[in-house]
């Protein structure tokens, strides 16, 4: 097997496609001049286009976790209460980098393969007026579940809390509407649906947390918004830009626009029930406890056998590079990641070499049912 003939399926980093790697490839430019003004334009306007939002929409030099800081650093104030929602090991994370930078947190918890549910969260707001802010995960890249973004955002506005959503493994590949939900801030990761490597943190305030941010006193500086959007609307940075991470994300961009914003999502919803068809279709049982919730960028497995070796054998016999679960999920679920620069034919060479790997490794399964399962899916959408 060739190793440099491999096929990545992960969450992310995702493959990116060779229009985005030769755009990396184009000289240096002054970050100050009139080249990267134009460039700065256009990807801020592509970006409004699809964090669909008139509001601006900041590029900073960090992963997606960074994110999390600055939706917490520019709307609230020292030792204010802000109530997490964790449906896997992410929204854990983001637990951690708020009580690391002082705040008061509470915790709404589910168990891996569930979704928040509106009423859960109604009770916990009302029950705690002083709750100024609600974060969640859009997608939850372990465990492959989408919250629905929508209901949990309204049942937060309605008791008066900022709305902090967290759509890395989500902006691109599922639908998200950030004015017309109401959400007041919108991080994502260039290494995910939006095909670019690892590098650039994306985030969009609206209105009100942008006028937040402006008044708030907690200490902060490289995640400053104020210091972004007075940059902003300069055509700037506030900081020396990644200039080659823009020039990728430009290229992208133009690629996603190509093929339409709802186009992206609906491949993204044909690639997640193909898998979602061969998995079962192999007796396996998927993570996600109720299906309406199973992710359509990335999904989540049990594996009925270790799964480093599944993984393994996926890889070095197979070709295809699965991902392995995290945290308490380790030595219990595989994913396949159906994001970003992936087509259908993909999924189905990911399938085949999850039976194949299954059955080299002594699971019985029927090589074959859970491919033809997905070609199925992908002929009756076709």
């Amino acid at each position: 097997m060739l190793k440099e003939k491999s096929l990545l399926m992960i969450p992310g980093p995702t493959p990116i496609p060779p229009q985005v790697v030769a755009a990396m490839t184009q000289p240096m430019i002054n970050h100050r001049g009139e080249v990267f003004v134009s460039l700065f334009k256009e990807v801020s306007t592509s970006l409004q286009r699809l964090f669909r939002t008139e509001q601006p929409v900041y590029v900073f030099p960090g992963a997606g976790s960074g994110g999390w800081e600055a939706a917490l650093v520019n709307t609230l104030e020292p030792g204010e209460i802000v109530l997490i929602v964790t449906i896997g090991d992410f929204g854990d994370r983001w637990v951690k980098v708020a009580g690391a930078l002082g705040y008061t947190v509470e915790r709404l918890t589910y168990e891996p393969g569930q979704a928040a549910q509106p009423a859960d969260l109604a009770e916990r707001l009302a029950a705690n007026p002083a709750i100024r802010a609600v974060a969640f995960q859009h997608n939850e890249t372990s465990t492959g579940v989408t919250n629905d973004v929508r209901a949990l955002a309204a049942t937060a506005r309605e008791y008066g809390a900022l709305v902090l959503v967290d759509s890395v493994s989500g902006l691109g590949a599922l639908p998200l509407e950030m004015d017309a939900w109401g959400l007041d801030v919108v991080l994502t990761g260039a290494q995910k649906a939006l095909m670019c490597p690892p590098g650039l943190s994306v985030i969009a305030f609206s209105e009100r947390a942008r006028e937040r941010a402006f008044a708030c006193k907690t200490p902060r500086f490289f995640w400053d918004i104020k210091a972004a959007h007075n940059g902003y609307l300069k055509h700037q940075t506030p900081y020396t830009p990644a200039v080659t991470e823009w020039y990728a994300l430009q290229a992208a961009l133009r690629l996603i626009e190509a093929e339409g914003v709802e186009n992206g999502w609906k491949r993204h919803a044909l690639m997640g029930a193909m898998a979602r068809a061969g998995v079962k279709a192999m007796g396996l049982q998927l993570l996600a406890t109720d299906e309406a919730y199973a992710s359509n960028s990335v999904t989540a497995v049990v594996a009925p056998i270790e799964p480093k070796i599944l993984r393994k054998v996926a890889r070095d016999g197979f070709g295809v590079q699965l991902a392995g679960g995290q945290a308490k999920l380790e030595a219990t679920i595989f994913r396949i990641g159906h994001l970003g620069y992936v087509t259908p034919n993909d999924v189905i060479l990911a399938l085949a070499a999850t039976e194949m790997a299954l059955a080299k490794a002594g699971y019985p399964v029927e090589v074959g049912a859970g491919v033809k399962a997905a070609m199925q899916v992908w002929l009756e959408n076709a």
